[in-house]
């Protein structure tokens, strides 16, 4: 509920402070007085997109504040705790717009986006009159002011998540298909290439120890021959036989050699001891040097046809293994691909059932809550004296999409036998007025919390009309709170809070404001709004007589 708005430096409003109360308050004025502009301020601080030109001329900036009440159940709650704004039993709304149009607002004294303002906004204030795009008139949102009737959140939930599991469905179907069918334009390479490195069945590493095995022998095949002479010259036929002569020559004079050759023949037994050892070592390295020629042959014919696939399919002989892994899981996909896709089509065409039959189901909700909408706006019609007027909510077919499969717009014949029509392009300015305050009553039964202003839905009727229009304005307002801006003054005198708004011009310049009027200022008001500037004893009189009831 609003209950005060604060605005200071906008347009023809030097400073105004308001108080609002909850049930019917009514502003009026003369044409020009700068009601249009308080509402242009209200929906200022909303957030809501209205004309540029807002700060008062020779002003820095113009600044709006705004604030409501909140029951503890009010939907403001969620949209505050979604944008991490602070919340409480109190909502303060700030907007500042300087004069080179930069705009910033604050909720609860923290700076919030435009979007969170409006968001928030949808929550707390609802503005009608003959030209707002913004309700009822707006054929883009019928489907959910019905929708909001209806009470089909839960059905609305249901459509929107089986819409999104058919597109989730189509799309891996779709994937698959498209998967399969590239797998299948290459299915001939793919089963060649994996027969080949099958045939071939690379290790990885095996490149390198094939490269390794095939220098070793390369490099023992050129010196084999030399090591083996080496080998003869240090044996029996060589180095060996003519150390072992010199040491047994040596050992038959050492007895008359008096000691003078033990240190000689101790030097030659130990050169005879690493001689052996000499011999053994080379002839290790010559029984590794020896070797089939057919093993050298089949590890370079093994080592190039390694290197030749790797070439032609570009990539490391090490990689060859992985590859072949990768091409065979693609033949895999494509031999289970078929089975799989029968799979994937039977789980689209399953979310495609789900989706219709969520979608039928709201599809019957709408036509119900239509019938039981179109039935209590006749019988609210019929008060505003326009029980011949026939209100009808059309439901047709549309694109099935997340909202389901139906357009939704209201409709409207004024009269008996005449042609049906969109609400706002076949009704005049009173009829207009009146189905829109119908249909508005109708809407917010149950509802709380909401501040509902209507922007001299009145024009346009008069009388006992006017008097109807203020009636319905009035019931409207017995649960919660109503602003009008009106030119009536049986609607006028109907209200429980009135104000009136001013314009004055002093030294040159223009200001508005809005006053309180208490009972004996509601009496000439109203009689000014009957009679004109002159007031009579008898409009005063009148007057006394609208307030009464």
């Amino acid at each position: 509920m609003l209950r005060g708005l604060d605005i200071s430096d906008m347009l023809i409003i030097d400073r105004l402070e308001l108080g609002f109360q909850p049930g019917l308050n009514v502003l009026t004025g003369e044409t020009g007085a700068g009601k249009s502009i308080l509402l242009d301020s209200l929906g200022f601080v909303l957030g809501w997109r209205g004309r540029a030109d807002l700060v008062r001329q020779g002003a820095a900036q113009g600044e709006v504040t705004a604030w409501f009440d909140l029951d503890p159940d009010h939907p403001a709650h969620q949209v505050l705790e979604e944008a991490g704004l602070p919340g409480g039993d109190e909502l303060i709304l700030r907007r500042i717009n300087t004069a080179e149009g930069r705009k910033t607002a604050w909720v609860n004294d923290r700076r919030c986006s435009g979007e969170a303002l409006r968001a928030l906004s949808e929550t707390l204030v609802e503005l009608h009159g003959q030209h707002d795009d913004r309700g009822l008139l707006n054929p883009r949102g019928h489907r959910n002011i019905l929708d909001d009737f209806a009470g089909n959140a839960a059905a609305l939930k249901k459509v929107r998540k089986a819409w999104s599991a058919m597109g989730t469905a189509r799309a891996a179907a779709a994937a698959a298909e498209a998967q399969r069918a590239a797998i299948a334009a290459e299915e001939d390479f793919l089963r060649h290439a994996v027969a080949e490195l099958d045939k071939l069945s690379p290790e990885e590493g095996e490149e390198a120890t094939l490269d390794t095995k095939r220098r070793q022998m390369q490099s023992a095949e050129k010196i084999r021959a030399d090591v083996i002479n080496a080998y003869e010259i240090m044996g029996q036929s060589g180095a060996e036989r003519h150390l072992g002569d010199a040491l047994r020559w040596l050992d038959g004079a050492a007895e008359r050699a008096e000691g003078a050759l033990e240190a000689p023949m101790a030097a030659l037994n130990r050169a005879m001891l690493e001689l052996d050892d000499a011999l053994s070592g080379v002839a290790d390295a010559v029984d590794k040097m020896t070797f089939n020629p057919l093993e050298l042959e089949e590890a370079e014919e093994r080592l190039f046809a390694i290197r030749a696939l790797a070439r032609k399919h570009d990539v490391a002989p090490d990689d060859l293994a992985g590859y072949a892994t990768t091409l065979r899981a693609k033949l895999d996909a494509l031999d289970a691909g078929e089975a799989a896709q029968v799979a994937l089509q039977a789980a689209v065409r399953k979310a495609e059932a789900d989706y219709a039959e969520a979608a039928d189901a709201l599809t019957k909700a709408r036509t119900k809550a239509a019938q039981k909408l179109d039935k209590a706006v006749s019988g609210e019609l019929a008060p505003l004296k326009m029980e011949r007027a026939v209100f009808a909510t059309q439901i047709t077919g549309s694109d099935p999409g997340p909202e389901g499969q139906d357009d939704v717009s209201f409709t409207v014949a004024t009269n008996p036998g005449a042609p049906a029509g969109p609400l706002g392009k076949i009704a005049s300015g009173g009829e207009l007025s009146r189905f829109l305050l119908a249909l508005k009553v109708c809407l917010t039964k149950g509802q709380t919390g909401l501040t509902l202003i209507f922007d001299e839905i009145d024009r346009g009727v008069g009388g006992a009309t006017a008097d109807a229009v203020g009636r319905r304005l009035a019931a409207l307002s017995a649960d919660g709170q109503v602003l009008v801006v009106t030119h009536s003054p049986q609607v006028a005198a109907l209200g429980a809070h009135h104000w009136r708004v001013e314009k004055a011009v002093h030294k040159g310049v223009t200001t508005s404001t809005v006053v309180p009027l208490d009972a004996p200022e509601r009496v000439d008001e109203v009689a000014r709004m009957l009679s004109g500037d002159t007031i009579t004893e008898a409009a005063r009189a009148a007057a006394k007589a609208l307030l009464a009831g």
